[in-house]
């Protein structure tokens, strides 16, 4: 049997943490075959992005089509797009119905703070790109950019809530606010909650916090395990809720690792609970 096709539409991260790379990571994880087009060339490490290379609008939509004329795409999903003319370009394309299934995770800002975005993407993913899609992945810092408030004021489940029922109303039909691992309260130091909002009601996905550095590309993976889910035929919250567990094992099996000096990569194979086995067969 034909493994499914996932198309990822995002930017490379030269340190394999994040981006297309875990994208694919995440894809081959999960048992699918993984396609993607290319929108930027990153510099960048475990310690931050240093130079941001965008690829041309034109030559994003050439990917796209070169793939959706030859392989049947079962899901999409998109990371950073680092230009508002490259957000109109994959709108286009979706309206075209080249993009089934739609997950768009609005990177706007690396978590260390650089710009991945040009001025005016903010607008262009709500005017245009939220309309097609099936699911929207914001952390907390882009969800806050997108709806037009202040991050201070997402700090409870509740506000997160509310910041997914503003992205409903943008056009999505499902959105995922990530980042409860830092809000208010105690309960957060051992637990990290996510908001799944649908046009039938609010889940909240709970799950103990990893104490680890090594979370580099969490948000990348689980926006493409939402993906992964959503080809499969899962609805959207059962897929919110399996990628939060992928993401989960992969965090605690990476919570050792000393991979750079800054946030390494999660371990999205299994490599530490593989290796942990062989030891203890060998015991």
């Amino acid at each position: 049997m034909d493994p499914l096709v996932v198309l990822t539409i995002a930017g490379s991260d030269s340190s394999g943490g994040a981006g297309i790379e875990a994208d694919l990571r995440t894809f081959a994880a999960l048992g699918v075959h993984g396609a993607a087009a290319l929108t930027a060339v990153t510099a960048q490490s475990t310690r931050g992005v240093f130079a941001v290379l965008a690829v041309e609008p034109e030559m994003v939509r050439a990917q796209v089509e070169a793939v959706a004329g030859d392989l049947v795409v079962a899901s999409t999903k998109t990371g950073m797009l680092a230009r508002p003319a490259t957000v109109r370009t994959v709108a286009r394309l979706a309206e075209e119905g080249r993009l089934p299934r739609l997950v768009v995770d609005p990177v706007l800002v690396s978590s260390t703070g650089h710009p991945l975005m040009e001025e005016g993407g903010v607008d262009a993913y709500r005017d245009e790109l939220f309309a097609h899609a099936m699911v929207v992945t914001p952390n907390l810092r882009e969800a806050a950019l997108l709806v037009g408030i202040e991050l201070s004021a997402l700090r409870t489940v509740d506000a997160m809530a509310a910041a997914g029922r503003s992205l409903l109303a943008m056009g999505a039909r499902c959105a995922v606010v990530k980042g409860g691992h830092q809000l208010e309260g105690s309960a957060t130091e051992t637990v990290a909650p996510d908001v799944v909002v649908t046009h039938d009601g609010v889940v909240t996905l709970e799950g103990p916090r990893v104490a680890t550095r090594n979370d580099h590309g969490t948000g990348c993976s689980l926006a493409s395990a939402i993906a992964v889910g959503l080809a499969e035929g899962l609805e959207p919250v059962a897929a919110a809720r399996r990628a939060k567990s992928f993401v989960a094992e992969a965090l605690r099996g990476a919570a050792s690792w000393h991979l750079g000096a800054g946030h390494g990569p999660i371990d999205h194979f299994g490599w530490e609970r593989a290796a942990r086995a062989q030891v203890d067969e060998r015991a």
